[in-house]
């Protein structure tokens, strides 16, 4: 199989947020997950889980999205301020139906970013709050000045502003965030977004709710009427093998067939890139409005024994394969997708890690961040395949994903997802305008099914990949059945 590289032919930056993560007030992501509270018995910093926090800092995480998903459109966040014994407690109506405390507010999260050394980004209430709200968030986390949203926030123990980047006006109002019709969300957008200042030195990305999927209807209202106003606009989209929410299909114990037909919905999300871009583009041919895909992700049944509301599901090594092939494609689309959000971070949906009381794990979906994290702030390449399709009946794929970039240093970074279940893929890499250095090389490879577990957590994780000779031209690399392989090729 032909694989050309042109390390002459630079596009687009891959901008770091594309590896972006996202943790909502669901299930155990939060609570348990992410923040077990100052007087846990698991070792922590104010309150937050040490294991994660140095999980999640080796995989470089650039920016979070808080404190939602649905959850953002019922949040009020004067509720989770100020003293814990003091702060509002509330049933999480669309999560379970469990008790939300509010002990993780902003204080925590911000404190959070601070220890990943991340930006934040948060998604405002605009379906059931008001504009007087959200302005007084922004200022109360970014005002310097004398005001009563900045004294409040001294009184709690916060004298200097934060810096927030990324603010999310309103989630999937189209949905559980108001069921709105996008001209009537469009105008809203305009006025909340009005509010949304900026304030001495911060400078807010304003971010407005994009497509469910493929309402490309959304897009062209959203664009047509708030272009102007707008920074960035969003889209999600969900892996599911079935299709179909009343039976989405299991994380683990399912067929070949199940598999191919998996990574083929995962690929539908090129066409959404494709088409939703071009829409941004006849109203915004110079790209000045991001295209930001802040849930992205599977999404299977529950596992079984858990609460239906907490969204817990296993994660094997097709969710390595689709975190590989999503973080591809938003490689081949930087010139407008800016950010990107997996669903979610811990515990929850495609996590990249999940805990058990004081035990934690690393799922194949964290090794696959971590593995391509190189990438983050690199110039994509032109790159070309020379492959085949493999599959079951109509569910043909690429028997390989790819991508291809160079570092700040000089060095070529290859990005490569071996989806066949069986066989090894040689792949003969011609590296043009490129002389082959030192090589250095990760990958992870299993099952279809296999799974970290918490009797065995290292049944997948990352090793040194050694399958592999230079050539006159570049490289001959042997990618091991389902596999996830990231490449280094330093500059002599």
């Amino acid at each position: 199989m032909k694989y050309v590289v042109n390390a002459r032919s630079k596009k687009a930056e891959i901008d770091k947020n594309i590896y972006g993560h996202f943790a909502e007030h669901l299930g155990r992501c939060i609570y348990e997950g992410i923040y077990v509270g100052e007087n846990s018995e698991i070792e922590n910093t104010d309150g937050i889980r040490n294991d994660v926090l140095d999980a999640l800092r080796k995989m470089k995480i650039p920016v979070l999205r808080w404190p939602g998903g649905c959850f953002a459109d019922e949040y009020h966040w004067k509720d989770g301020i100020g003293p814990k014994e003091n702060r509002k407690k509330m049933i999480n109506t669309h999560w379970g139906g469990v008790v939300e405390d509010n002990s993780f507010g902003t204080h925590e999260f911000l404190r959070l970013c601070e220890l990943l050394s991340c930006e934040p980004y948060i998604a405002g209430n605009v379906g059931s709050g008001t504009v007087q709200e959200m302005s007084e968030w922004m200022e109360y986390m970014t005002f310097s000045g004398v005001s009563p949203m900045s004294a409040l926030r001294s009184e709690n123990g916060r004298e200097d502003a934060w810096k927030i980047p990324y603010f999310g006006i309103g989630n999937e109002n189209w949905g559980c965030g108001g069921n709105m019709r996008p001209e009537y969300y469009a105008d809203l957008f305009r006025h909340f977004g009005t509010y949304v200042r900026n304030y001495g030195d911060n400078k807010v990305m304003k971010i407005a709710c994009g497509p469910n999927s493929d309402d490309y209807h959304w897009t062209d209202t959203l664009m047509k009427q708030a272009k102007n106003q707008m920074d960035g606009l969003t889209l999600h989209y969900y892996t599911l093998p079935t299709g179909k929410w009343d039976n989405k299909g299991d994380a683990t114990g399912f067929t070949e067939e199940e598999y191919f037909a998996t990574l083929k919905k995962t690929y539908y999300m090129e066409e959404l890139l494709q088409k939703h871009s071009a829409i941004m583009d006849f109203y915004d041919p110079e790209k000045k409005v991001a295209l930001i895909v802040d849930e992205w992700g599977t999404w299977y049944n529950v596992e079984k024994g858990t609460n239906p509301g907490f969204l817990y599901q296993q994660n094997t090594m097709r969710d390595a394969m689709i975190a590989a092939i999503n973080l591809n494609l938003f490689h081949k689309h930087a010139d407008r997708v800016k950010m990107a959000n997996i669903a979610q971070m811990v515990n929850v949906l495609q996590a990249v890690i999940l805990t058990e009381g004081k035990e934690m794990l690393l799922t194949p979906t964290y090794h696959v961040f971590e593995m391509f994290a190189k990438n983050q702030s690199s110039q994509l390449l032109e790159s070309h395949l020379f492959g085949e399709f493999i599959g079951t009946g109509e569910q043909q794929i690429p028997s390989v994903s790819e991508s291809a970039a160079l570092d700040q240093d000089g060095n070529i970074i290859l990005n490569l997802c071996n989806t066949d279940p069986h066989l090894a893929k040689e792949l003969d890499v011609e590296l043009l305008g490129f002389e082959v250095g030192e090589v250095q090389a990760t990958y992870i490879s299993g099952d279809i099914s296999a799974h970290n577990t918490f009797a065995q957590k290292e049944l997948i994780k990352k090793q040194e990949f050694s399958d592999y000779t230079k050539t006159n031209n570049g490289l001959l690399l042997k990618l091991p059945p389902c596999s996830v392989i990231a490449v280094v090729v330093k500059t002599k």
